[in-house]
């Protein structure tokens, strides 16, 4: 056993829990002195705790002497010297180092008893008043009590950093409904899944067989899908994946799948099968999935066929007349195809405007919305994230939004505007819809009122929606919807690297990493040597020789999050040469993550009582304060929003240095660099490579296998998501 106070972090991985931290044990008379090293499961330990730790010392042939713990315990500091670094840690709200100085200095080593038993006595101390000692009081007991909650899961196996969400979600009510309805955390308690809920079920000791458990399954099974972009699964797939998850006979399944219909938790649905003689699949689907599908084909088919067009003065428009009256105004002569969907938008109540980079698809739009204007239209343009609504605004003149902030989507997802109250528009533009999802889709078009135009305008060669469904490539496959597809790259075009190699990329052929100005590929075989080739790239050789910020410029894109040169790893090490450790500046550690003011950040989850209109997944930002006193750090939004976090909201951000290319969708950034090993091989695809080329405006670094590359190239995807949009189109909603 060691007991020693926790002085710092020095790595922690945030999959696995394994942490590698240092700890003083006060024998050297001071807490700055004899730092020893500890390794093992510590997340959920915070620097300036007391801990006592049980395991072993090792001596690691490299690192020395270490103890290697098996479990800890925190407990409270006994010394002057411990309770100044335990209070001013940011433990507790309303404390941070000079005010836990000045209390430490009053009370001495009895503070602790003061601040429990008599916190009352706090406004003797300079500087805390009644308010605020009220408050470090309330901090303490709320304290307390997560830290029971951290206890009571920890014996049954499950991560301590998990006990702030549980407290949060349940309050006092936490351990009671742990040890009775575990299965419930699945569904109410964010980043805890399926699988986190058995693990307790299974230590308070509900059957491997229980009904109940093998619901939660069939649930967990579904949303699994979804988050693999599913709307519905077809039931034979789904007992399949279910009996491999849940490790039980398949005629238990049948049965609770009933129920679960029965009971209104899944719909269960028959749908035709691909091509024209294929046979009907029973499909089943999570209700929100069900209800959006529905609803988005029904709100489609209205708009589409609506009695009244408020448009209609480009119904007998003179078009010649028209279209020379923009190429005086523009000084460019549309090309037919871009002609024919500029007179598609304007005369269809819904329409599809695709094509790939340097096929004309921003000038066409910007060529839409100036003869829409001169008719005095009323025009919406909007953008699935803050940098593509930019953008539209920049290429328009007009002003754009992003979808959740033109819907006004209130705390629980509600839209402030929908079919009983819909949006002022004529004309509605949504740019970057190949990033949609069904959900968004479904909110937005209940938002456009019947009359109006609705142009959808994408690229359906680049990676589908993060969120379920394939709402572009949807509306592509249905007869009923009219669309352009531009494919002559412009001659300006040609002559970029990043314009060439992306339609190469699209055909199946492998780019050329030489003779371009804008494109290269930095050849390495190890993905370890490609991490470290990445950041070096990234804050050495760009801004020496294209003058671009590191940071703010420039974006690494990875193929996936785990691995040497995964999204993960590539944080780690370019928060470290980009925002480095400093003594004097305040940061915070959550999990296996530290945050620093200036780190490049981004929202994990849709939060909707955050900020003006909420905070949705994919929103990046910057840190620009850390207050250990007030238990907050700030983040100014791409949206140029200031939004604060509590310490116990961090599990939300994470840090976006490098991020996957599938969280780059709708964004687009000065220079885009992409890690290739042969260690992404599952994930190396040729539209998650498209995707990533086309996110950038000035530059692309290539770095790693030529193999990888040649892989991702060749391989031509993972086939359609399971999605029955096009059919209700087709067949009348």
């Amino acid at each position: 056993m060691l007991e020693a106070v926790l002085e710092r972090i020095t790595y922690a991985n945030e999959d696995t829990g394994y942490t590698v931290a240092r700890v003083a044990t006060g024998k050297g008379g001071g807490y700055g002195d004899d730092l020893l090293t500890v390794v093992g499961a510590l997340l959920g330990a915070q620097v300036g705790e007391s801990l006592r730790l049980t395991g072993r010392w090792r001596s690691h042939p490299k690192y020395g002497k270490q103890f290697e713990a098996d479990s800890y315990t925190t407990v409270l500091p006994a010394t002057v010297q411990g309770l100044r670094r335990y209070l001013g840690s940011g433990m507790i709200k309303g404390i941070g180092p000079v005010m836990a100085d000045r209390m430490v200095e009053h009370f001495g080593v009895d503070i602790l008893r003061i601040i429990e038993e008599e916190p009352g006595r706090l406004v003797e101390v300079r500087g805390l008043g009644a308010k605020r000692t009220k408050r470090i009081a309330e901090a303490w007991e709320e304290q307390k009590a997560i830290k029971e909650v951290m206890v009571f899961l920890q014996g049954v196996g499950v991560s301590t950093s998990l006990a702030v969400r549980v407290y949060k979600q349940y309050g006092d009510a936490s351990i009671d409904t742990v040890r009775r309805e575990p299965y419930r955390l699945a569904s109410e308690v964010w980043g805890i899944g399926f699988k986190t809920a058995d693990t307790i079920a299974q230590a308070v000791g509900i059957p491997h067989d229980s009904p109940e458990r093998i619901k939660a399954g069939l649930q967990y099974t579904l949303s699994e899908g979804a988050d693999n972009g599913h709307c519905f699964l077809p039931e034979p797939n789904l007992i399949t994946a279910a009996e491999k998850i849940l490790d039980v006979p398949r005629a238990l399944i049948g049965p609770a799948l009933d129920d679960l219909v029965a009971q209104e938790g899944v719909v269960r649905e028959r749908i035709p099968g691909e091509g024209a003689d294929a046979a009907s699949i029973p499909a089943v689907y999570l209700l929100p999935f069900h209800r959006a599908e529905r609803s988005l084909a029904r709100g489609l088919r209205e708009l589409l066929e609506a009695g009244h067009d408020r448009l209609k003065a480009f119904a007998d428009v003179d078009w010649d007349r028209a279209l020379g009256w923009l190429r005086r105004q523009t000084g460019v002569e549309l090309a037919p195809e871009q002609e024919e969907a500029v007179r598609l938008a304007l005369t269809s109540k819904v329409a599809v405007l695709t094509g790939g980079p340097g096929c004309g698809k921003s000038f066409t739009v910007r060529s839409i919305v100036a003869l829409a204007a001169a008719r005095n239209a009323k025009i919406v343009l909007v953008a699935p994230t803050g940098r593509a609504a930019k953008r539209l605004a920049e290429l328009t003149g007009h002003e754009a939004a992003t979808v959740h902030r033109l819907l006004q989507l209130q705390p629980g997802g509600d839209a402030r505007y929908d079919q009983d109250d819909p949006l002022d528009a004529d004309l509605v533009v949504v740019d970057e819809s190949s990033m949609v999802d069904l959900i968004l889709a479904n909110k937005l078009v209940k938002a456009v009122p019947r009359g109006a135009h609705l142009l959808l305008v994408g690229d359906v060669d680049q990676l589908p929606s993060v969120g379920a469904g394939e709402v572009l490539a949807d509306l592509l496959g249905a007869d009923v919807i009219p669309r352009v597809r531009l494919t002559r790259i412009f001659r300006q075009a040609q002559e970029s690297g990043i314009v060439v190699n992306a339609h190469r990329v699209n055909a199946g052929e492998n780019p050329h990493t030489r003779g371009y100005p804008d494109f290269f590929l930095f050849p390495c075989e190890e993905a370890e040597e490609a991490a470290e080739l990445t950041v070096d790239v990234v804050a050495n050789r760009i801004p020496r020789r294209f003058g671009l910020d590191a940071r703010r410029d420039v974006q690494v894109l990875t193929p996936m999050h785990r691995g040497p040169a995964g999204a993960g790893a590539l944080n780690s090490r370019l928060q470290e040469v980009l925002t480095p450790h400093d003594e004097r500046a305040p940061e915070r550690r959550y999990g296996g993550r530290v945050f620093r003011v200036g780190d490049k950040v981004t929202q994990l989850r849709n939060n909707y009582d955050k900020g003006e209109a909420g905070v949705f997944n994919g929103t990046v930002g910057v840190v620009t304060a850390v207050s250990l006193e007030e238990h907050s750090l700030t983040v100014r939004t791409d949206e140029d929003e200031l939004v604060d976090y509590s310490f116990d909201e961090l599990d939300e951000l994470t840090h976006a240095y490098a991020i996957t290319i599938h969280r780059s969708q709708g964004s687009e950034y000065p220079a885009v660099v992409v890690p290739l090993t042969t260690s992404s091989w599952m994930m190396l695809q040729r539209n998650l490579l498209y995707t990533g080329i086309t996110r950038a405006k000035k530059l692309v670094v290539l770095v790693g296998s030529r193999r990888a590359l040649a892989a991702a190239v060749r391989t031509a995807g993972a086939g359609r998501r399971h999605t029955a949009l096009a059919h209700r189109l087709s067949e009348g909603g």
